[in-house]
């Protein structure tokens, strides 16, 4: 099917670097493709070191008048970028459903929430308020400003491509730095389109800047920002061996990094819990973006007393979803975003069964006339998952949801504990003392308590361990992007 938008300028094919719509280049191109299909829709720039010079170059250059801008009109033209997300809602999430294959109705929440994003930082711009500390001699004034780090290198991934691109560049923006952006390759045109709305809004030249790369080119384009001393700042989204690989080669030059990496959260159901509410929960972290989210619960652990009742509500619920293309406006499960990603569910699923699963929903492709494609999979249940199999310990990144029976709360805490990750953890019960002590106890930067959806633009959104550290949204996600100075001033009596 074309795409159909209303504003077909949206649709763009080309970096931005220097306020200026561009080829890389080389000239070199890569496909973009319908994950459903497979078929190409559009080509955008390959692009090289050498690009991704020039916009760090950009961005620099930009820097000095954008840091010196006043807190309130950095604000100002913020959010006329988000006033302007928000007018070209439906078509952002065309472009979204089509590249990424999220369904519409989802994709346009994923507008809504990525808007809220640059809504609060334009707000929080004009806060980035330091301190005066109380003499300690007499005549000293000492003082605490906070100034933007500068320029600052986003790397985003494909499961969310407007939201997690825009909850970096508008702390960044706000806080004063400038960027340089490479979104992920399956998934650039979406950015490219934000990254049109912001300079409609009046970002200036050089103060935002995208280059787009094919899996092949993007270590290149990469570590040409690991090792500019230019860039003061990565932030990223991803896997956690990409991150140890940023970690590692910018230390050259000791940037500053935010790194959002993998997990393998768990979801505990207690047997005192509201099981109504809990497969609710569930349903809601779990089967969003059809699994594909870095919070997604992978490990489902039911205590004995309700196994069975849980089990049972969730596969009613489960063989309700609808799975179509994300282009039909009552699909709920959209295509995996490729071939390979299809492949890693698929070999989790059957390894599983081979070691003693039990599918109780799903379990398979989808191969009939509800696909356009050969990229989508049942939303699945497993029974009796047990810690052997291999999706115990990786993320399946799709729409498999596993259980694990526990018997007692020590138990289901030292198995959910149990992984080297520590991003997100789900787990429901009406005791109040056991809320505060197993919250307590569980080792991960969010922790969902009787609640599925956790992410909000207020809270701050990481994780410990090898899930990594920084934190995106809230306050804390604008410190970030901000270094303190300490000033002491003599002779001040």
């Amino acid at each position: 099917m074309p795409l159909t938008l209303t504003r077909t300028d949206l649709l763009l094919q080309r970096n931005f670097i220097d306020g200026k719509w561009c080829d890389s280049i080389g000239e070199r191109r890569y496909d973009v493709t319908d994950p459903a299909t497979g078929a190409t829709f559009a080509t955008v720039p390959d692009s090289s070191a050498v690009d991704a010079r020039m916009a760090a170059v950009a961005a620099h250059k930009a820097f000095e008048g954008w840091r010196t801008t006043p807190a309130r009109d950095r604000a100002r033209i913020i959010k006329r970028w988000h006033a302007l997300i928000l007018a070209n809602t439906d078509d952002l999430a065309k472009i979204i459903s089509r590249e990424q294959g999220k369904p519409l109705a989802e994709a346009r929440g994923e507008v809504g929430y990525g808007a809220t994003y640059v809504e609060w930082f334009a707000e929080e711009a004009v806060r980035t308020y330091g301190d005066i500390i109380p003499e300690q001699v007499r005549g000293r004034k000492l003082m605490v400003v906070k100034e933007p780090v500068g320029v600052v290198a986003a790397i985003t991934p494909w499961n969310f491509p407007l939201a997690m691109i825009a909850r970096k560049i508008a702390p960044a923006l706000a806080a004063g730095c400038t960027v340089v952006a490479k979104p992920a390759e399956d998934t650039p045109l979406t950015a490219l389109a934000l990254v049109k709305l912001a300079e409609e809004a009046g970002v200036p030249p050089g103060v935002l800047n995208i280059v787009t790369s094919s899996r092949e080119a993007v270590k290149e384009v990469v570590d040409a920002w690991l090792v500019d001393p230019r860039v003061r700042k990565i932030t990223f989204t991803g896997s956690t061996a990409v991150g140890k690989h940023l970690a590692r080669e910018s230390a050259a030059t000791l940037k500053r990094l935010s790194l959002e990496l993998g997990g393998n959260a768990p979801f505990i159901v207690f047997d005192d819990a509201d099981i109504d509410a809990a497969v609710n929960g569930l349903m809601a972290a779990k089967f969003r973006n059809g699994g594909q989210t870095c919070v997604s619960p992978n490990r489902i652990y039911v205590q004995d007393g309700v196994y069975y009742e849980f089990a049972e509500k969730l596969v009613a619920r489960v063989q309700a979803l609808r799975v179509g293309p994300a282009t039909q406006e009552d699909s709920q499960i959209g295509p995996m975003i490729n071939s390979r990603a299809v492949e890693k569910i698929e070999s989790h699923v059957q390894d599983a069964i081979a070691r003693g699963a039990h599918p109780l929903a799903g379990g398979h492709r989808v191969r009939n006339d509800i696909a356009d494609g050969p990229n989508y999979y049942a939303p699945t249940v497993l029974g009796d998952a047990s810690p052997e199999m291999e999706l115990a310990g990786e993320e399946t990144f799709g729409p498999v949801a596993p259980l694990f029976r526990f018997r007692d709360e020590s138990e289901v805490v030292r198995l959910a504990n149990d992984t080297p990750y520590g991003l997100a953890t789900y787990f429901y019960t009406r005791d109040i003392a056991r809320a505060w002590r197993v919250a307590d106890q569980l080792q991960s930067g969010l922790v969902g308590i009787n609640e599925g959806v956790l992410a909000s633009e207020a809270a701050p959104f990481g994780g410990v361990k090898e899930s990594g550290y920084g934190r995106e949204g809230s306050r804390h996600g604008l410190d970030d992007y901000m270094q303190t100075k300490y000033m002491c001033q003599g002779g001040a009596a």
